[in-house]
């Protein structure tokens, strides 16, 4: 009898946790910034934006199979996160709620249509003392609303059921144009891309759609510089749709590695909204057709790796101080100071993240503008697991290209860098260096 009762006993720990019933919570915020604001993603703007489109919003998901057995996915309609706002939401989260560090995921949708996030981008533009001020205080609100909808996703937590799918939107295509021996921001129709839509959808007791959780591969490049008018691009206008189509709902969207895929055609807001309602409706056919069932305890895991910037040449960014081309300077100028102040310019810390559910869902996380072959390589290395692949999560403070991109060269090898105030280009090994680190985040969730 004793024996028993500790057998039912074991099999309650071992069992119940992997079948316990899921908790969901939606928090959501509009972080639209007070007008007028400078905006951030082109070089070519010089006045602040003075109108908007539609908001831009922070939205939370919550998942908790038990309160050390959870995750909070947020995502925000901004170009990208620092490693500050980063480091200040974990902290947060952490004293309020007990988060770890591996638990919180942050997306950013890369809208060019969004408010600068400082120091981000700072190069693109000679910015005073008072722009500065405002860049700062909206940091800090952007902070304080995302600590926010995450507060309101645990206040709001009710038993759920999670499904999963995949769908396809064929909008995205490679920019990386080979023209007269040279890679140019172009168009690319053969090379790599991924129409992957992948979809989470959460539901109530009642059987209600409560919030759906989308990605795509893609820049929020739609809308040209030319248009100043604060707007979340395709991804605005398909989250837009779908919370029309699901009264009640939550609508929040996740940037894929899309480093090198630009929408097309592009160049009108007209052109952003088809865009959005193309990705929403394969959403929905994802949707209204059979899901996954998504079950099982949460996990997590969060490596840091180092990646290495080729040795500093002191003597190139003299030259560039002496360039023609302002954004050079402005990078030569704090390139060389950095360089006088002994500030380490030969690496960056990178954050690898992992979240999986049961066996039923795989989350990996990417800082920075990931190309897509990174997605794709994965989903080759892991065929048996369905994996939601996010580029531009926790931080964006450059691209980052594989080994064949480095060696090929353009802007997602090395121009951007200008403009994202880093040395550079990455070494070699940077493709390399991430792979190690996503095998080992896998391996501890229990990806093999």
């Amino acid at each position: 009898m004793m024996r028993n009762f500790f057998l039912f006993l074991f099999l309650v720990v071992i069992i119940t946790p992997a079948n316990a019933q899921l908790k969901a919570g939606v928090g959501r915020k509009v972080i639209t910034p007070e007008l007028p604001f400078y905006l951030t993603g082109y070089a070519s703007r010089t006045t602040p934006s003075v109108a908007k489109i539609h908001d831009l919003w922070a939205k939370a998901l919550l998942i908790e199979a038990s309160p050390n057995s959870r995750t909070v996915i947020v995502t925000t309609d901004v170009l990208g996160l620092t490693p500050q706002i980063h480091a200040e939401v974990v902290d947060e989260l952490y004293r309020k709620f007990n988060f770890q560090k591996s638990q919180i995921i942050l997306n950013s949708s890369h809208t060019h249509a969004g408010p600068m996030v400082w120091p981000s981008l700072e190069m693109i533009g000679d910015y005073d003392s008072a722009v500065v001020k405002k860049f700062v205080k909206y940091n800090k609100f952007l902070v304080r609303s995302i600590v926010e909808v995450v507060e309101d996703a645990i206040k709001n937590k009710f038993p759920a059921q999670l499904a999963t799918g995949h769908g396809e939107a064929d909008f995205a295509m490679n920019r990386r144009q080979l023209v007269k021996g040279k890679i140019i921001n172009g168009k690319n129709p053969e090379g790599a891309k991924d129409h992957d839509v992948p979809v989470l959808k959460v539901t109530d007791a009642g059987g209600a759609v409560r919030a759906l959780l989308f990605g795509y591969a893609c820049h929020n490049t739609t809308v040209p510089g030319s248009v100043d008018l604060i707007n979340g691009d395709y991804a605005g206008f398909a989250q837009i749709e779908l919370e029309k189509k699901y009264q009640g709902a939550t609508a929040l969207f996740f940037t894929g590695c899309a480093g090198d895929q630009n929408p097309q055609p592009r160049g009108t807001l007209e052109l952003a909204e088809k865009h959005g309602n193309a990705l929403a409706n394969a959403v929905k056919s994802v949707v209204d057709r059979s899901m996954r069932p998504v079950t099982g305890t949460v996990k997590s895991h969060l490596h840091e790796t180092t990646l290495q910037f080729v040795p500093f040449d002191v003597a190139k960014y003299e030259s560039e101080l002496q360039s023609a081309n302002p954004f050079m300077q402005r990078r030569a100028r704090l390139m060389l100071q950095a360089y006088n102040n002994e500030w380490d310019l030969t690496k960056y810390k990178y954050p690898v993240q992992v979240m999986r559910i049961g066996s039923s869902l795989t989350f990996v996380s990417l800082a920075g503008e990931v190309v897509v072959d990174y997605a794709l390589k994965l989903k080759k290395m892991y065929p048996k697991e369905n994996l939601f692949v996010a580029g531009y999560c926790n931080h964006v403070m450059g691209y980052i290209p594989t080994k064949k991109v480095l060696e090929e060269g353009g802007y997602e090898a090395e121009e951007n860098l200008i403009y994202y105030g880093k040395p550079g280009p990455f070494q070699k090994d940077v493709e390399a260096k991430i792979f190690t680190s996503l095998k080992t985040a896998l391996s501890s969730v229990g990806v093999k």
